[in-house]
């Protein structure tokens, strides 16, 4: 009896091909966030948080900061995640990277000719 193991053998081989590929963008997404912990205070309990530079933000509140990172003042603290996608994949030789602080993205334009933009082949968060 004849049982085919060369498509279900591919199709294994591609299912777990497709998990790793989930879990590396799981494990890059979490690394590109952070968290400051709630300061406890007995006058300030559960009312603000205060972020690194000593600035307050009322609970269950979210912002955007300089760095474009989108954050979020809760219970436990204050978490904080990057929503930029970063050029990786293009010519350093021939392009350089600007950022635009007021729309928080990056362009990738020729050195010689910054009106003319580069292809990008990567980009990461």
């Amino acid at each position: 009896m004849y049982r085919p193991i060369g498509p279900m053998l591919i199709t294994m081989n591609a299912l777990l091909g497709s998990l790793v590929v989930l879990a590396s963008c799981v494990m890059l997404c979490n690394a590109q966030c952070y968290f400051i912990p709630m300061e406890g205070s007995p006058d300030n309990s559960l009312k603000e948080c205060k972020d690194l530079g000593g600035v307050t933000y009322a609970m269950n509140s979210k912002w955007k900061n300089e760095r474009c990172e989108e954050c979020s003042c809760n219970p436990t603290g204050i978490d904080c995640c990057n929503t930029v996608a970063i050029p990786l994949g293009f010519s350093k030789m021939k392009c350089k990277i600007l950022f635009n602080q007021k729309t928080c993205t990056y362009t990738v334009v020729e050195k010689k000719n910054p009106k003319k933009t580069c292809l990008v082949q990567q980009w990461v968060m």
